[in-house]
């Protein structure tokens, strides 16, 4: 999809040879530290800037040529706060070539889908942030695009909010479009079965599932006993560590805890072997 962009801001090196390829029906976590070139990607894929070089191309042709191809949901909320749920999903399926009977099915669909039913003639100015998160989601997906770019969809949103997200990018991702979904959450990964782009100083530094990824990092097994001494353990296999302590321990246990490691373990784990 891009390979090798460069983009420059004055002295700030936002993206330095970034290249990501996502298959239709995968979806792809693109994670990493603020800074490391996430929106400026997501930017430059859905046609708001330029890169200074580099190729982006959407099912095998140039942005210019799939403009309705693409759905985006950019990290801050970008609605009118005037303007009804109805009319942003009206305005932007009609921008995306939606006709007048397929567009209304399709607004049903997703105030189903996305639980804004009860608000749909209500001012975005007026809504709650989960409200405008889901709505926000649903100007990018109204027009079933090949191609999701979620920044951060679910900054700030409550639970509610993060479910119908999660849901309708897993059926979105299974009816075949593509979709690249940026998070600092490990968890919303797990549940959409991600591979994942870990980015770095503008350039995506490693590729592959979490299991391929993570399989060498530590976890942690912490066993707290009844005198409330805890024993810890830092093990990549935790599971066989902690039944090689329960067979030797003979105090009685009050808890146990098995941390796997998480997207900030993964993260600095490659940035020690990545330094600029």
């Amino acid at each position: 999809m891009v390979t090798d962009l460069v983009k420059r801001y004055g002295t700030v090196q936002a993206l330095d040879g970034f290249s990501l390829n996502v298959a239709a029906g995968e979806i792809v976590g693109l994670v990493g530290h603020n800074g490391a070139g996430k929106t400026t990607f997501v930017e430059i894929v859905s046609g708001l800037i330029r890169p200074d070089s580099g190729h982006v191309t959407i099912d095998g042709r140039a942005p210019s040529a799939t403009r309705g191809q693409v759905g985006v949901a950019p990290q801050h909320i970008a609605l009118y706060p005037s303007v009804t749920v109805r009319e942003h999903l009206e305005l932007y399926g009609r921008l995306a070539g939606l006709r007048p009977v397929a567009l209304r099915a399709a607004i049903d669909d997703l105030a189903g889908i996305l639980r804004l039913s009860d608000i749909m003639d209500r001012r975005t100015g007026k809504l709650s942030g989960g409200q405008q998160r889901r709505t926000q989601a649903a100007t990018a997906l109204v027009h079933r695009p090949a191609l999701l770019l979620l920044d951060e969809p679910t900054a700030g949103a409550d639970l509610e909010t993060r479910q119908a997200m999660l849901d309708v990018v897993k059926q979105r991702a299974g009816e075949g479009a593509a979709v690249v979904y940026t998070t600092h959450y490990l968890p919303e990964l797990t549940e959409l079965q991600a591979t994942i782009a870990v980015a770095q100083n503008g350039r995506v530094i490693a590729r592959g599932t979490y299991e391929e990824l993570a399989k060498d990092l530590p976890g942690e097994v912490r066993v707290v006993l009844e005198d409330e001494e805890e024993i810890v353990l830092s093990t990549t296999e935790p599971t066989a560590a902690l039944m090689e302590l329960l067979g030797r321990l003979d105090r009685t246990i009050s808890s146990v805890e098995v941390r796997h490691p998480s997207l900030d373990d993964l993260y600095n784990s490659l940035a020690v072997h990545h330094v600029s």
